[in-house]
């Protein structure tokens, strides 16, 4: 459903709470150590358990950068020296023959994202041996999605050409913010001829999806300037925006200790920087499609969405099946079955695990009966907006009202600012509840409402 009604500023600021984007539940932060290699390998072998296994994903985190984003919360390697790639190529190989020979199941592939750190800071020559190695082991087909991150600034003669030849067929853009005060407060300077022209290869070459990524609440960042960032933005026409709030956490990501706190924009600010660019952009015609997404109509996104195959995962929406997920990389996340993983996250971690023959994974976490239906009912809420009583109710043998009573009390607040209804059928978000939807996710988190710590969180509007 789509929507250009204005949000109260009153709201934008009562619910301006720290908390989790549910790209999983439970949330990374959750994982622990005891969920070691062997339970990970265990797991990949046990896919295919009573005879069906979901369609298969694949991340690959490829962490180099040439420069540091100052914002950036992202596990990476700041490095110019070209030569360090090819050495984490050779091992992604090793883990990629692992992973896939104790990997139950079909090999079919019907998704796969290549993020960073800058996945184009790899040469031509490593982009296709990496490709190679994957189609080695896994069935990617035309349909398959494949995408991939670029860095305008970094992109060299025919790297979009050779990508779509490599198979990909979405990309997705940083951006950030056009102003170049903001750029110069963050350390990335990009102009917005780089980003234009590779928006018009992209299309050029025929890629199926562009996308590009803002944040708001960065140093220096105010109405007029971003204003101007969208009118841009909005010229291009995207397929998608990401439009995410800035966590300024430099405790926890030492690179943030580099921005000037006196730059970041007030709290006042902030709000009146996400009420213009979700009045912008959906009166531009873009479907919000949720928390901090957007989707022409036409993308398949939207048209997931309204057909109520949404799902949400570790690189966000997608317009996929529900898949299990390959991580591969340092840090690189995967989910298989019941279950979450990551991997180390740094190289000499990662290269030692590969050279003793060891699946890289740090920690993880198998989910209980009451992660399960805690994780359906906000996957529901995420990407459907609304949640099916019964339907919960039979698939996990519970009594909705009864089980979540304490939850349903607390969403009494929402409920009396009009963003979302209670019958004995449906548990359904508003037009207006869904610029809050983080928050009332948040109320069917068991974790957070134990009393845990949100600081480590972005900022949920």
């Amino acid at each position: 459903m789509q929507t250009t009604q204005a949000v109260p500023t009153e709201l934008l600021r009562r619910f301006d709470v720290a908390g989790p984007r549910y790209t999983s539940y439970p949330t990374a932060d959750r994982f622990v150590e005891a969920f070691d290699a062997e339970t990970y390998g265990s797991w990949l072998a046990k896919r295919s358990l009573g005879g069906m296994s979901k369609p298969l994903s694949l991340y690959v985190h490829l962490p180099f950068c040439g420069s540091i984003c100052y914002y950036c919360a992202c596990n990476k390697v700041i490095t110019r020296d070209r030569g360090r790639a090819a050495k984490y190529v050779r091992y992604l190989e090793r883990e990629i023959d692992m992973c896939s020979e104790l990997l139950a199941g079909g090999l079919d592939v019907v998704q796969m994202h290549w993020g960073g750190g800058t996945p184009t800071f790899l040469s031509h020559a490593e982009l296709a041996r990496l490709m190679a190695a994957l189609r080695c082991r896994f069935n990617l087909e035309e349909r398959s999605e494949c995408s991939i991150e670029i860095d305008p600034r970094t992109l060299q003669m025919g790297t979009l050409e050779l990508l779509r030849e490599l198979g990909f067929n979405r990309i997705s853009l940083g951006v950030q913010d056009f102003d170049p005060e903001v750029q110069r407060a963050v350390h990335r300077i990009q102009s917005e001829q780089q980003t234009l022209e590779a928006i018009a290869e992209a299309r050029g070459l025929g890629f199926r999806s562009i996308n590009v990524d803002l944040i708001y609440g960065l140093p220096r960042q105010h109405v007029i300037g971003f204003n101007r960032t969208l009118d841009k933005v909005i010229d291009s026409r995207p397929d998608r925006v990401a439009l995410y709030n800035y966590a300024h956490l430099p405790a926890v990501f030492k690179p943030q200790r580099r921005i000037n706190e006196a730059d970041l924009p007030s709290a006042e600010t902030r709000v009146q920087l996400v009420s213009l660019a979700i009045r912008r952009l959906t009166g531009a015609g873009y479907a919000y499609i949720g928390m901090d997404h957007f989707a022409l109509p036409s993308d398949q996104l939207a048209v997931a969405q309204r057909q109520g195959r949404l799902q949400r995962n570790f690189q966000g929406y997608s317009a996929g099946p529900d898949c299990d997920l390959l991580g591969l990389g340092i840090s690189a996340i995967g989910q298989m079955g019941p279950t979450y993983s990551q991997n180390v996250k740094t190289l000499e971690e990662y290269y030692d695990r590969l050279e003793r023959s060891m699946l890289p994974v740090l920690r993880g976490v198998e989910l209980t009966a009451d992660d399960v239906v805690r994780r359906a009912v906000i996957q529901c809420l995420m990407c459907r907006f609304e949640v099916p009583i019964e339907s919960i109710e039979i698939a996990h043998l519970i009594e909705f009202r009864k089980y979540f009573a304490m939850e349903l009390q607390d969403l009494e607040p929402f409920e009396n600012a009009g963003m979302m209804t209670l019958d004995d059928k449906w548990l359904s978000v508003t037009a207006l509840g869904r610029f809050f939807i983080r928050n009332i996710c948040m109320v069917f988190d068991r974790y957070l409402r134990a009393g845990r710590e949100r600081a480590r969180y972005s900022k949920a509007v």
